[in-house]
């Protein structure tokens, strides 16, 4: 039988799910109003997409590594509570989708959402968030991810389950390359890129703005006033950078010429931090880092 766009209308305003969800419940159920919103229920659509307004900005940061550590994948999943992030089945289902990224590479989130969370079954990353959302009761996201490929050891921190970091280190050894992500995760501000060359110059021209506009109320004259506006940018670029930036274990010495010492270089990094960028309540896990490393 047909199914119309009004019954599928209202199977959407019942139960809060999906257009397509909807659509093929109703054709599962030949039409059965009643037995189609008892499907949606039994695979957690409804609840699923009933919660999906709701803030999830706890959760977990998974990294997972291959065996010779040339390939790494960094996932953030999240919940709306840490109560919830700590729960196996959670943190099960983030560390399943972090072997995913690693094993298949997904182009992006929309192709990790398709993609089956375990080989042994058929259920992908998405029916599996869906049906855990019903479970646990709380909104969940797959929010993002990245995987690092290289002929290099790449080297990884996690600190807790709130900051991880990955960094692709040619040279050196597997000391240096810990250090160097546990000071990535540690140093506030935390580094923009690698060197200075990288930084993007809408963000150069910003903070010169910014110079300006405060050097010029010093009433200098604009000699100076330049000579003030090129060393508060000189200083910036050391700050964002992570060859500029004084390292965390030493700050006598920055990480450049740590770098230099060891006749070693980072090729790149990438750092994820829980929650970053949603709206939450503050917190500094940059602080609680900085005294890990400094008492290890």
């Amino acid at each position: 039988m047909g199914i119309t766009a009004a019954q599928v209308k209202e199977l959407r305003e019942r139960t809060g799910s999906g257009m397509m969800e909807c659509k093929k419940a109703l054709v599962d159920a030949g039409g059965d109003m009643e037995a189609a919103i008892e499907a949606l229920r039994k695979t957690g659509l409804a609840k699923a997409d009933k919660k999906a307004s709701r803030v999830a900005a706890e959760g977990l940061v998974v990294i997972e590594m291959s065996d010779d550590d040339k390939a790494a994948a960094i996932v953030e999943v999240n919940c709306e509570t840490d109560f919830v992030a700590k729960k196996e089945d959670f943190q099960g289902f983030a560390s399943a989708i972090a072997r995913r990224v690693l094993t298949d590479n997904p182009a992006d989130l929309d192709a990790l959402m398709a993609m089956p969370l375990n080989d042994a079954d058929a259920t992908t990353v998405e029916e599996a968030r869906k049906a855990l959302i019903a479970t646990i009761g709380e909104n969940i996201s797959v929010r993002r991810f990245t995987r690092v490929d290289s002929d290099n050891p790449i080297a990884h921190y996690r600190h807790g389950v709130r900051i991880g970091v990955l960094v692709e280190v040619a040279g050196g050894d597997a000391a240096l390359g810990r250090d160097l992500a546990m000071h990535i995760a540690a140093h506030d501000p935390r580094p923009v890129c690698v060197s200075e060359d990288q930084v993007p110059e809408a963000m150069i021209a910003a903070e010169r703005d910014i110079f300006t506009a405060q050097a010029r109320e010093s009433g200098k004259p604009d000699d100076i006033i330049e000579k003030m506006i090129t060393g508060r940018i000189r200083k910036f670029l050391g700050e964002v950078t992570l060859l500029g930036q004084s390292f965390v274990k030493d700050p006598d010495q920055t990480v450049g010429k740590l770098l230099k010492g060891a006749n070693a270089s980072v090729v790149r990094f990438e750092r994820v931090e829980l929650g970053e960028g949603i709206e939450k309540k503050a917190e500094n896990f940059a602080d609680e880092v900085m005294a890990q490393v400094k008492g290890g």
